[in-house]
C-alpha cells in the first residue's frame, strides 16, 4: 500500500519510516480495498513526556479513516493508532457486508 509520511519540524530516520510502513501494510489483511494513506508525525512542545503525536489517515472507497495518538515514543503511538484503525476497518467492512 502506498503511504506518505510527513514529519513536521524534524527529520524522521529510516528505521522509524520502515516501522510505520510495515505496520500500515498489515491493514491490507483486514480490508483489501484500501487506496492509500497519510501519516503525520509531530513533536508537541509541551514539557510532558508524552510529546510524540502520530496521526494516520487511511483512504478507502467512500470514506477516510483517521486515528491520532500521543505517547512517549512514535512507535508506541503508531501501535495504538493501528489498534484503532483495525477496529474501524473491521466495523466499516461489517457495515458494507450488512447493506
Amino acid at each position: 500500500m502506498k503511504i506518505t509520511v510527513q514529519s513536521i519540524h524534524f527529520n524522521a530516520d529510516q528505521k522509524l519510516l520502515d516501522f510505520i510502513q510495515e505496520k500500515v501494510d498489515k491493514l491490507v489483511t483486514f480490508y483489501d480495498h484500501i487506496i492509500g494513506g497519510e501519516v503525520f508525525l509531530k513533536l508537541d512542545k509541551s514539557s510532558d513526556n508524552k510529546n510524540k503525536i502520530v496521526q494516520i489517515k487511511i483512504n478507502i472507497p467512500g470514506n477516510d479513516i483517521l486515528a491520532k495518538e500521543q505517547c512517549h515514543t512514535f512507535e508506541e503511538a503508531t501501535d495504538l493508532c493501528m489498534d484503532v484503525l483495525t477496529r474501524q476497518i473491521k466495523k466499516h467492512k461489517d457495515r458494507i457486508r450488512n447493506n
